[in-house]
């Protein structure tokens, strides 16, 4: 009759796995919050970029709207608030400029905005609008690490052309 002695080697090998998984947990740990807080700082950058996109989109529909500041704030905001975020958190600021488009080419000829530019006055080419809205928000850390601060400021610019009839 042969009898099965337990082998002590593999009594060995599982608490040799045991002890390498509870040394490296930490770091895997550390690794996985870092990756998180990663994902939610260029989520917080892709918020504040679609609300100035948003408030630039407001202020292109027309040569009113794009001098209209408080309406190109309401637009950002709105767009960061229904992302869950508090309105309160975010900055923006808006400017127009012009110039006459030459092929592509603007070249700034002292107007303003809130005037209708003509094609009649650009003689190269025709008249552009530009809005510009600057979105500041800040980005706060679920930890305090050592070295890296609590809180980023994040600002994102966004441009675009205002409908121009002329």
């Amino acid at each position: 009759m042969i009898v099965a002695r337990p082998r002590t080697n593999e009594f060995k090998q599982t608490g040799q796995s045991i002890l390498e998984v509870a040394l490296m947990l930490p770091f895997l740990l550390l690794l996985l919050i870092g990756v998180i807080e990663l994902g939610r700082y260029a989520y917080i950058g892709i918020l504040v970029g679609n609300a100035a996109r948003a408030g630039a989109a407001y202020g292109s529909q027309s040569n009113v709207q794009s001098v209209n500041s408080v309406g190109i704030q309401n637009a950002a905001v709105n767009d960061f608030q229904s992302n869950g975020q508090p309105g309160g958190s975010l900055t923006v600021t808006s400017a127009v400029s012009c110039g006459c488009d030459s092929s592509g080419t603007v070249t700034s000829a002292g107007c303003t905005a809130a005037t209708n530019p003509t094609a009649g006055t650009c003689a190269a080419g025709h008249w552009v609008v530009i809005v510009s809205v600057t979105a500041s928000g800040t980005f706060n850390s679920l930890f305090n690490y050592p070295g890296i601060p609590s809180s980023l400021s994040i600002s994102r610019v966004a441009s675009l052309r205002v409908n121009v009839i002329g």
